[in-house]
């Protein structure tokens, strides 16, 4: 019998039971998984606690990305084999040793691309894609700030908005998060522990300040991203790590220069194969390229998610963490 991590009532890491599930059969279109690296993300966080609802309710299992070998293939899948590497991101169901997906869902894991990388770096990566490529098209001469700049998606970020040839500032939380982001892209590290990052911003620019901020810390720099754009800049807010931002009069971005706000998802940006494959094929170049280098930092064993979601939310993580089947 298969195992995998369930939930069934929101609350803290206790909640993660590791348990017997039986992955099922692939039916028409779906693929069966054996999971060898299974990527950890706070969204995962958020679905434990409950903020960000499962879709079909309790119980559940969390996690959003994998990468495995298929075992089995369902009837009109013809591009797959058993044997395959392949890795995914979908909303739910990743922390498990097996399980069924759709595969319209995966891709083919490159040669030069190790499971605990994919694993790693499906939904970090791809995240990164669209903020870079899509959301705001990062080009040279930009000036970028990122928060949570040592943070799994952050690492990635700096490197690549750094080829990008972007001037890239970050805000960390440690003297050591801050030489790892320097380590991996980020021009200037802010330590926002230490220092008011708005100030920093304004000197580090010369007063010019960004034009274009990524938060996805939420409440506790929703106001503070705002200073820090230039006018007409663009705040693309896309988390809420430290709690849901409060309601405020949209008048404010007037105020301060007609600013831009955005709020996106992963999942609106790839909805279509088209979309999926062309985000996956720009994350495996510029990482075959070596322009963005994916280190995992953290592995801990399935059975123990629950000390991972606690060292994560404990901010005790670095850049990438997944769960070894």
């Amino acid at each position: 019998m298969s195992k995998a991590i369930r939930i069934h009532k929101h609350g803290g890491p206790e909640v993660l039971v590791f348990e017997d599930a039986d992955p099922g059969r692939p039916g028409p279109g779906e693929i069966l998984v054996r999971h060898t690296a299974i990527g950890v993300n706070f969204i995962d966080v958020y679905h434990r606690t409950g903020l960000y609802p499962a879709p079909n309710g309790l119980p559940f299992t969390p996690g959003g990305e994998a990468a495995g070998v298929v075992l089995e293939v369902g009837e009109g899948v013809d591009w797959l084999s058993p044997g395959d590497r392949v890795a995914y991101v979908v909303q739910l169901g990743a922390y498990a040793e097996q399980r069924v997906v759709g595969a319209d869902r995966v891709v083919r894991i490159p040669d030069g691309i190790s499971d605990e990388q994919a694993a790693g770096m499906m939904l970090k990566g791809m995240t990164v894609e669209y903020l870079v490529r899509r959301t705001f098209k990062v080009k040279p001469g930009d000036t970028v700030l990122y928060h949570a700049a040592a943070g799994g998606v952050g690492l990635i970020f700096g490197q690549w908005a750094h080829h990008l040839g972007a001037t890239v500032i970050g805000t960390a939380g440690s003297p050591e998060k801050a030489e790892l982001a320097r380590a991996h892209g980020f021009h200037h590290v802010i330590d926002y522990r230490r220092q008011d990052f708005v100030q920093e911003v304004a000197r580090i620019t010369d007063g010019r300040k960004c034009d274009v901020v990524y938060d996805s810390v939420g409440k506790d720099t929703f106001a503070g991203s705002l200073d820090c754009l230039k006018r007409l800049g663009t705040l693309v807010s896309f988390g809420q790590s430290s709690g849901p931002i409060p309601p405020f009069d949209i008048g404010i971005l007037a105020r301060k220069g007609s600013l831009y706000l955005t709020r996106p998802t992963l999942f609106s940006y790839n909805v279509t194969r088209e979309e999926l494959d062309a985000s996956a094929a720009a994350l495996f170049d510029v990482v075959l390229s070596g322009a963005v280098k994916i280190m995992v930092n953290q592995r801990y064993a399935l059975k123990d998610a629950a000390r991972a979601h606690s060292d994560l939310e404990g901010r005790k993580t670095m850049g990438t963490t997944v769960l070894i089947p």
